[in-house]
């Protein structure tokens, strides 16, 4: 895998990366799942819960989009009624770090912006 230090040389393969990424996380709900997730296996109505205004509909179609991107687990048990779990993969918990980092700045914008009014 290439190092980052070779993406901040080039602004367009930086463009490039930051797209790759967006296409995975980007849209109003799959970060949210996300966070969601990220604390344990949940069930699609725990996921649904945590996340005020979602509709069945949005949650199932992001669920499908995480999972085909590699980023979420679906495991379905053979029981009465049918159980379904999603949990994150591998690639899916290594973006705790970003979240993290988003949080962080998030706290600094937000102090920084009241701190001006």
């Amino acid at each position: 895998m290439e190092s980052i230090k070779n993406f901040k040389s080039c602004p367009v393969q930086y463009v490039l990366h930051i797209n790759d990424t967006l296409n995975v996380i980007s849209g109003k709900w799959k970060l949210p799942i996300i966070g969601s997730i990220l604390f344990g296996k949940k069930r699609f109505t725990e996921i649904q819960r945590n996340i005020s205004k979602i509709t069945p509909r949005m949650l199932s179609k992001e669920l499908k989009e995480l999972e085909l991107n590699g980023m979420v687990i679906r495991k379905v048990y053979d029981s009465t009624p049918v159980a379904v779990e999603y949990e994150l993969s591998e690639s899916g918990k290594l973006i705790t770090e970003v979240l993290d980092k988003m949080i962080e700045w998030g706290i600094e914008h937000r102090t920084s912006v009241l701190s001006r009014t």
